[in-house]
Parts: C-alpha cells; structure tokens; sequence
C-alpha cells in the first residue's frame, strides 16, 4: 500500500509540474514573449550579417597592411619558392574560410525563427559528403606534393661548385667550422670533444684534412653562390632556423642532417631594403632545448666573393689553436765577463 501512495505521490508530482510549465507557457503568449522572441532573433541576425561585413573587410585591411611587411622578401633563391607555395596554400584557405564564414552567418540571417516555420531534418546525404570530402582531399595532396618538391630540391646533393658549412648545435650557441684551402672538413669523433684543450668538435687532428680547418665566431656566405650546411648537434635536438632564407632543419646528435641555400643578397644590401642600418641574417634555435634555449642566436654575414676571401684568410686554423707551437728557446747570452777583465788590465 505504502509502495503504491509513493508512486501515485510522485505521478501528482510530475502532473503538477507539467501543468505548471503548460501554464507558465501560456502566461508568456498573452505578454507577448514569443514576439519579443522574434524581435529579438530578427536583432540578432542584422548583427551577424553587420559582423560578417566588417569581419571580412578587416581581414582584408590586415592582410593589405601587413603584407611582406613581416619577414620581406626571400634572401634565399629557394626561399622563394616556398613563398609561392604559402601565398597558394593562403589563397586556397582563404576562398575557403571566406565561403564557409559567408555560408555560416547568411544560414544563421535566413534561416532563423518564423511563424509557422518547421526546421528540416536532413540526417545524410551521400552526395554532399563525397564532395566536401573528395576536394579537400584533392587539394591538400596537391599542396603536400609541392611541398615535397621543394623538400627534395632543399635537401638533395648540392651543386658541385658549393662552398660547405657545418653547423653544429650545442646548449647554447652554435659552432661553425669551414674546411680550409682543400675544400674538405677534417675527421670528427665524439669521444675526442676537450673544450679544455680548445676541441669542441671532437676533431680528429691526426686526419691532415682537418689541419686547415678553421672554427670562427659567425658565418660568412658568399652572396649569389650556393652553400651546403651540414648540420648536427652536440647534446640535445636543435633546429638550424633561417627565417630570411625560409629554411629550417633539425641538428640531430649523431645524425648529420643537410640542406643547402643560395643568398640573393648581401647583407649591406639588405639593410639599404629594409631601411635597418642594424639588420643582420641570423640563425634561431627553432627547437626547445632548455633553458638558455631564447639566448641560442647566431649571426650570418652575407658579402661579396672578393670580401669573403679577406675574411677567410684572416681565420686561423683551428687545429694552430689548439696546438700552439712551442716557443724557440731563448738563444745564450755571450759570456763578455773575461772579455772585459781583459781590457782591464790592458
């Protein structure tokens, strides 16, 4: 008896709830929500349409300012084609992103809340998901093929005639050694790293190809001639960052990872574009690797041929560093002491 007085207690409860909410439904047509309601919606789509306008028309007045007022033009020959791939990937998601806005904030306008209106279920369509599944697919494999090609081209052999740079990461400043008048870089070996004795790079000094081999303070290119970098790392992974040149390769310990490059300009020419008597090419650490990870920045010095042979032959070897000639012993005085009693008693 008492199991059916809870069920019937809880039967009036929902009843009287039910009635009330039928109630309160009723009170809110005679005041006339449902109008309000309306009026409100009506306000709410003139605002998306009037947001969608100068949405669109800032997005068009940010790129028309900003445009190629970031980074500039490519210093690099290569980098330009990777600048044609990123103005064709922004045009294709940019139609896109514009379309799909349009669609959004037109559909919110049109189809909004109307008297004796029904909202339409549409649960599938196999036509339209093969079209909005088959074109993205379509497109993103164009551009992924374009940027494979220029992956290949940035990392394939380089030109014969290419001058080589091996850049060696480390936390947290970059090291760079260029090979001296026979055009090849001496033997490495990780076990021989001594920074006490002024190895860094673990050089194998009994290799004679790494007896010219010098080590400088920053990079010197050669503008309008190809260069190879041979990049590695000697702790954790760190990432080679040209932003001018539009490259970037990861520093991998124990793997050599390469890419090669042709500057177009030189950097006295790129401070007369950018208007900057303080440009300078730089190499940035695009890989977290700890704490002094912000402070990991080189500088490249891009000049003329006639220049860069100045500077190269003030370099000195490396290996003349790290194993300074032992100085000439002092030749012997001459004893002139039985010389001078001598002449004294003459």
């Amino acid at each position: 008896m008492s199991g059916f007085l809870a069920v019937l207690v809880v039967v009036l409860i929902f009843i009287v709830i039910f009635q009330i909410a039928k109630a309160s439904e009723y009170v809110s047509i005679l005041k006339g929500e449902k109008k309000a309601r309306e009026q409100s919606n009506r306000i709410n789509g003139f605002l998306l349409i009037a947001f969608l306008v100068l949405g669109l028309i800032g997005v068009y007045w940010c790129n028309d300012l900003l445009k190629g007022k970031i980074l500039g033009e490519s210093a690099s020959v290569q980098g330009e084609g990777v600048d044609n791939l990123i103005y064709v990937t922004l045009i294709i998601t940019g139609v896109v992103f514009v379309l799909t806005q349009i669609a959004l904030f037109w559909f919110a306008f049109k189809y909004q809340e109307k008297e004796g209106k029904e909202a339409f279920y549409f649960p599938h369509n196999n036509k339209l998901e093969i079209i909005w599944t088959v074109i993205p697919a379509i497109a993103l494999t164009i551009l992924v093929a374009f940027g494979l090609k220029h992956w290949f081209q940035l990392t394939s052999e380089a030109p014969k005639d290419a001058m080589v740079v091996e850049i060696t990461g480390k936390q947290f400043n970059w090291i760079y050694r260029y090979p001296g008048k026979d055009g090849q870089l001496g033997r490495r070996e990780f076990s021989k790293i001594d920074p006490a004795k002024g190895n860094e790079l673990g050089v194998d000094w009994t290799d004679p190809l790494s007896k010219d081999d010098f080590i400088p303070t920053e990079m010197h290119l050669v503008v309008g001639k190809p260069v190879k970098m041979i990049i590695g790392s000697r702790d954790v992974i760190h990432d080679v960052g040209l932003p001018h040149f539009r490259m970037k390769m990861d520093a991998v310990p124990g793997i050599p990872t390469t890419l090669w490059v042709t500057p177009k300009f030189t950097t006295k020419e790129m401070k007369e574009k950018t208007g900057n008597p303080d440009f300078t090419y730089e190499i940035s650490c695009d890989q977290m690797c700890g704490s002094g990870h912000y402070s990991m920045r080189g500088v490249i010095v891009v000049e003329t041929q006639e220049e860069f042979d100045k500077w190269v032959t003030s370099q000195k070897s490396a290996y003349d560093l790290a194993n300074p000639a032992p100085a000439a012993p002092e030749a012997p005085k001459a004893d002139t002491t039985q010389k001078t009693v001598a002449a004294n008693i003459k």
